[in-house]
């Protein structure tokens, strides 16, 4: 039984671990992105409120972002054990989380932080070649990872696990199963 939350900036390679991780670790993958297109696909009443959020090009609140989680932690298929990928995203989140567990009696396994070097993350997000990818924006969106992300590193620091993140797909799983193994 896994829990696990990944934490890492955007360009880390994040998503595609998570789904990697998720079908070795067989535990679902929980993505905040996937949450918000289900709730608002099926018009749920969270989903009706971060529409309204979102189609004002504003960001939903914490507390939309937290029911969604909540609602999709006590899923049957997440009782075993999951992944979330991009939430929590501050530390307000993550003392949410960790309510909402308490609530179960269950913890988090693990952190799994990927790293990779800010250049490299800057190189990397360039040569994904989308339109809105600019040196500019990628800098500014490292920034606001590093200003309402990363502190949720020192929240959980007992149950961080640093992973390299340079190298192939395989490279990096092997390294974070390795990493959880020997954590447990």
């Amino acid at each position: 039984m896994v829990r696990l939350v990944l934490v890492g900036p955007p360009g880390a390679g994040k998503g595609t671990q998570a789904a990697v991780l998720s079908e070795k670790l067989g535990v679902p993958h929980i993505s905040t992105g996937d949450l918000f297109r289900a709730n608002i696909g099926n018009s749920t009443p969270l989903g009706q409120k971060a529409k309204s959020y979102m189609d004002a090009g504003e960001l939903v609140p914490d507390e939309v972002t937290n029911e969604m989680v909540r609602d999709r932690l006590s899923d049957e298929d997440a009782a075993q054990g999951f992944l979330l990928d991009g939430y929590p995203r501050n530390t307000s989140q993550a003392e949410v989380l960790t309510g909402i567990l308490g609530e179960k009696h269950l913890e988090l396994t693990a952190v799994v932080q990927f790293d990779v070097p800010e250049e490299e993350l800057v190189k990397r997000m360039l040569a994904r070649g989308r339109s809105d990818d600019t040196e500019d924006v990628i800098r500014r969106r490292l920034a606001v990872y590093h200003e309402e992300t990363e502190p949720i590193l020192g929240y959980y620091q007992d149950k961080v696990i640093k992973i390299d993140a340079l190298g192939s797909i395989e490279e990096i799983t092997g390294r974070a199963l390795e990493a959880l193994r020997s954590h447990q």
